[in-house]
């Protein structure tokens, strides 16, 4: 395979940005790998400066569930276009995204556009404080929420202390009111509530988590959550940034069975565009401004061209009834060969993760077991194969309705056939 003109090109990249890249996965550094070019896509395929071709199940790390350059969304874009970039100010297609949003998701009965999952999440803990006059927040380890200054955190010496930056530049004093727990562990929430009920304003978590590879919650675990934060006075925040729109057309939520008081969205809700969104019950949106005092803005929130691909990609999904089900079977054929070729992995939906190791994946320190160095070979040995995937032990990949039966029949035959 012939890569000069992308390793050319992440040369001139490492003058202007920090490792070359916009964002640090794509350096490919755990996988010991130059990062690929790309440029062009369309459908399941990406093709990178050399002109190789791949099949991706990487899908812009989750928003292109129609596949790349889906002709509805595209030609929304387009016409979204002719009539100005930006505005800077109310338009009716806002109102269009929300109802079709509120629609399909009950739970977010008011709710506010922005631009990234960061953004959402940053500004739905703060509606959740706003709302509760509490200060903390429980999270989980291994569920990443974005890199805002309060969330990027590790835990401490115990369950029961506050968690510890883990990010330079972000002082400690940010992430004192942030309470650190064990995914899919019910005491470790239990414990927290012991001692900080009082104090808690917000759980928020990935309802199925996809940041520490894909680790799906154990059966109770969810409604566990739903119950103990009702009965301390705190709220749950789902994190639907991935799982939004992407397990079923009412997210997590209708797919578990289980609604939150707050959620946020991302990823396919803005169709490739860069929107987020964030919204839950009405009395806590309403402490949002200009209503109440919990204030958020932004210039680009609710832009008219990333609403307009919003719009047509979630269309698409409520037409076509069959959609949800198409992903499961192709990503159930894809786990049957990583089963074939003897691979522990883990599966939800249309999201799937290889773990090298031979323990059940349940939470961050049994994913945390998994040999990388063995996840870096496979890695190679798929993009060898013409299969583009997450260049990271801890992602997931991601099928899209444009995986055609012949991609899914190949990527399962190369697969079936690794040996380390």
């Amino acid at each position: 395979m012939n890569t000069e003109k992308s390793e050319r090109l992440y040369k001139e990249a490492l003058k202007f940005m920090p490792g070359g890249v916009n964002s640090p996965v794509r350096a490919c550094r755990s996988v010991e790998k130059t990062p690929l070019f790309i440029d062009r896509a369309a459908g399941s395929k990406i093709y990178d400066v050399d002109g190789n071709e791949y099949i991706d199940y990487v899908c812009s790390w989750g928003p292109n569930i129609l596949g790349h350059g889906n002709s509805e969304v595209i030609e929304a874009v387009k016409n979204a276009c002719n009539g100005g970039l930006t505005f800077g100010a109310c338009h009716k297609g806002e109102i269009e995204l929300a109802q079709l949003i509120q629609k399909n998701i009950p739970s977010m009965e008011m709710l506010r556009l922005v631009n990234s999952g960061t953004e959402a999440v940053m500004s739905a803990v703060r509606a959740a404080r706003g709302f509760t006059h509490r200060d903390k927040v429980v999270k989980f380890e291994g569920c990443y929420h974005g890199h805002s200054d309060g969330l990027l955190v590790k835990a401490g010496s115990g369950l029961l202390t506050n968690s510890i930056p883990d990010s330079a530049g972000v002082p400690k004093s940010y992430t004192d009111n942030t309470l650190t727990a064990v995914y899919n562990d019910e005491m470790s929430v239990k414990e927290l509530f012991e001692k900080y009920g009082a104090d808690i304003a917000c759980i928020i978590v990935e309802p199925c988590a996809a940041n520490m590879g894909v680790v799906p919650p154990k059966e109770g675990f969810l409604r566990f959550l739903r119950d103990i934060t009702k009965e301390n006075g705190a709220l749950l925040i789902f994190d639907e940034v991935i799982t939004g729109f992407r397990l079923s057309l009412g997210g997590a939520q209708k797919y578990y069975g289980v609604t939150p008081d707050l959620t946020t969205l991302g990823k396919i809700v803005g169709g490739g565009m860069p929107l987020a969104v964030y919204g839950g019950k009405r009395e806590v949106m309403e402490c949002v401004a200009p209503l109440g005092s919990v204030y958020q803005a932004g210039t680009l929130s609710g832009n008219p061209i990333a609403v307009s691909a919003g719009i047509a990609a979630l269309k698409a999904l409520e037409r076509d009834k069959d959609l949800y089900d198409r992903l499961d079977k192709k990503a159930k054929r894809l786990g049957e060969s990583m089963k074939l070729a003897g691979l522990n992995f883990n599966r939800e939906g249309s999201l799937l993760t290889v773990f090298f190791t031979d323990e059940k994946v349940v939470d961050y320190s049994t994913a945390k077991k998994s040999d990388c160095k063995k996840f870096a070979l496979f890695y190679s040995y798929l993009l060898e194969n013409g299969i583009y995937a997450a260049p990271s032990q801890f992602e997931a990949m991601f099928v899209s309705d444009a995986h055609s039966d012949l991609d899914i029949e190949y990527t399962c035959k190369v697969i079936s056939e690794f040996t380390l």
